[in-house]
């Protein structure tokens, strides 16, 4: 219980904390240096999640970070077990990305400014146009640069098992022209979606995958592109 309400009271602190940098970043626009702008939000966001891992006592080992290519931007498909998914992306993989989020983030306060900075891109999946739009807005920050994180399930599987991908968030890799990255999440549910919402410390494995490149792939590939994936992550996720 105690680890519990440490790690709220440190989620509270650290989000308040953010607000510091912010004029930074407009400061930032207001001179034209974009790409100071950029590393801004991205090194906000990738110490708060390094801060919010740190405060969970969770020990994350990642293998396959080689296969994150260093330039452009990619689209990263993982698996989604828990809300911590989020964290250990952004404080595990050192590299500026979006998230392509469900609409009901877009409540929290100063959270959703740093989203929008990060231009991650909000989806209603109960609304058909706008998730049209959303994926089409996904497309564009990925030819603008940015690296995005989708996963294909649509919610979190709070176990070890793989919901099925839903093929429309993926039109995102058949449309972006950037190389598709899986990411294998294994053990996140433990943290907190088995405790019943109580913070339990855990170790936690992130397997990423070979890049694969959509335009490389067969038509009857390209066709199964989702089940690909599906198959490639779940070949590397192991329940600890």
């Amino acid at each position: 219980m105690l680890r519990t309400v440490w790690f709220y009271m440190i989620l509270v602190l650290s989000v308040l904390a953010t607000t510091i940098a912010l004029p930074v970043w407009h400061v930032f626009g207001l001179l034209g240096m974009k790409d100071a702008q950029h590393k801004c939000g991205h090194y906000v966001a990738y110490y708060w999640g390094r801060i919010l891992l740190s405060a969970a006592a969770v020990k994350v080992e990642i293998q396959g970070l080689e296969n994150v290519p260093a330039e452009g931007s990619v689209v990263f498909v993982g698996n989604h077990q828990s809300n911590f998914d989020i964290f250990v992306l952004l404080g595990c993989i050192n590299k500026s990305k979006s998230f392509l989020a469900k609409v009901e983030l877009a409540k929290i306060p100063i959270v959703h400014s740093w989203m929008q900075k990060m231009k991650c891109v909000f989806i209603d999946r109960g609304n058909m146009r706008q998730s049209i739009k959303a994926i089409q807005r996904c497309i564009e920050v990925i030819k603008e640069g940015q690296s995005m994180v989708i996963f294909p399930e649509g919610t979190r599987s709070k176990g070890p098992d793989m919901g099925e991908f839903k093929k429309g968030s993926l039109r995102v890799a058949e449309k972006s022209g950037a190389p598709v990255v899986p990411v294998a999440i294994s053990g996140t549910y433990r943290i907190m979606e088995a405790n019943n919402g109580r913070i339990s410390p855990v170790a936690v494995t992130v397997k990423i995958a070979p890049p694969i490149i959509y335009d490389s792939l067969s038509k009857e590939e390209q066709g199964n592109i989702h089940t690909i994936l599906r198959d490639t992550i779940a070949e590397n996720v192991s329940d600890k």
